[in-house]
């Protein structure tokens, strides 16, 4: 059975399925289709953490789903700018976990993962999977990734 490692960006998948569809992303849905009948060696959702209710509850679906959830301190600076990034843990955790895998998926549409798309496929022979809002995930990212999977229809959480 092909073994997958499967690494969620949960605030850019939040932003850009907001901005691209103004609604939510299905992460049941998106389990089902990266998972697909392999087995999940490890699955991990990276989150920031402001210590509301509803984002606790959200936490806890994610849990339940099948992810470890990571959360890191959401900072808000005095200028106004924001920080709750997780692109160096997502890419230490990449190379950790990519030796036991056959396919690393990725959901994230930032273009500074690419370099690490690249790397883990000459290091260790992974195929690579990238989801995606389609206009808003970085062409270099597509191009590194194995296969490109766009976000859209069923991936998408529409309020009926």
């Amino acid at each position: 059975m092909e073994r997958v490692i499967i690494l969620v960006d949960v605030q850019n998948m939040y932003y850009t399925v907001r901005q691209g569809f103004a609604c939510g992303f299905d992460y049941n849905q998106f389990w089902r289709e990266a998972a697909g009948g392999r087995e999940v060696v490890k699955a991990i959702a990276y989150a920031t953490e402001r210590g509301d209710a509803k984002q606790q509850q959200f936490q806890n679906i994610l849990r339940a789903i099948g992810f470890e959830v990571k959360l890191k301190p959401y900072v808000q600076r005095s200028d106004g700018s924001r920080k709750g990034d997780w692109d160096v843990g997502i890419a230490v955790d990449a190379m950790e976990f990519a030796p036991l895998a056959d396919v690393v998926v990725l959901a994230s549409g930032d273009g500074d993962f690419a370099v690490l798309l690249q790397r883990i496929g000459e290091l260790f022979a992974v195929r690579t999977e990238v989801y995606g809002v389609a206009e808003l995930t970085a062409l270099s990212l597509i191009q590194a990734a194995s296969k490109f999977i766009p976000i859209e229809g069923p991936l998408l959480l529409r309020k009926h």
